[in-house]
């Protein structure tokens, strides 16, 4: 059965006009993503990997090229697609509980059933017990998992990661990573990560987009096929996996990174 496709990039491109002339970000960017799929997207610092988020959630609009989320052409920012930034943006004065229903209340979709579900939420992925804290009170871990889930409650069809671990210790972005990536699959969702991160791209994602060096073009699409241990598909013990390496050291290459 054929997958169904959730965003088509056609053909983006994207100049930016300065008073020192014009800069071209981004150049024929043409691919698919498919339901339930996480494809991650690295490139050279500066190539424009935010852009292309930016564009795909229609806050700026492209000088060439268009987007379909769900068939429908993107022109503004759209229910469907859902966006999660490096910085958890939490308002310090609402509790966890009202930061995490925040989307619902400005689309008017607060009632009995939506709180309900938002503790349901909160308590499955272990905030339940934080939900009238504020976000001071947690750690940064925590902070996240609260803003995925306030992203995840308005059900959006796509859901667009910018670096969201970025702003974390190494060892808590490793973790809240792995968290973040079983919640995913576990509510099936389509996303797109925007990443520096190598590994962490290999170990969340379906396929990997790498881009040149800006303008940016795809330079490769690659398909991630790891064997994890036992079976069980985390992003932590797909790092495990027999053929990670052999995925680090082909996106390395491709990327040509020079330390």
């Amino acid at each position: 059965m054929d997958k169904k496709t959730i965003v088509e990039i056609k053909n983006i491109g994207m100049i930016y006009h300065t008073l020192g002339g014009e800069t071209k970000a981004l150049e024929n960017i043409d691919f698919k993503v498919f339901e339930g799929e996480i494809v991650g997207i690295v490139g050279p610092s500066g190539c424009g990997k935010s852009t292309l988020l930016s564009i795909i959630a229609g806050l700026i609009t492209p000088t060439s090229g268009e987007v379909l989320v769900n068939g429908k052409k993107v022109e503004k920012p759209s229910e469907d697609v859902g966006y999660m930034f490096q910085r958890d943006h939490l308002f310090e004065w609402r509790t966890i509980f009202q930061n995490v229903v925040l989307g619902l209340e400005v689309r008017g979709k607060i009632d009995e059933n939506s709180y309900k579900h938002a503790e349901k939420l909160l308590d499955s992925y272990g905030l339940g017990d934080f939900k009238d804290m504020y976000p001071r009170q947690l750690s940064g871990g925590m902070r996240q998992r609260a803003a995925l889930i306030r992203t995840l409650i308005v059900e959006p069809n796509l859901l667009l990661l910018d670096e969201p671990f970025s702003a974390l210790d190494y060892q808590t972005r490793l973790a809240i990573a792995d968290e973040i990536g079983i919640i995913l699959k576990r509510e099936k969702k389509t996303a797109l990560l925007v990443t520096h991160d190598i590994a962490e791209a290999i170990s969340l994602s379906d396929r990997i987009l790498i881009l040149t060096n800006r303008p940016a073009t795809i330079k490769d699409i690659i398909e991630i096929d790891l064997t994890c241990p036992e079976g069980i598909r985390t992003p932590l013990k797909c790092r495990e996996a027999p053929e990670f390496r052999y995925y680090f050291n082909k996106i390395w290459k491709e990327l040509d990174v020079h330390v």
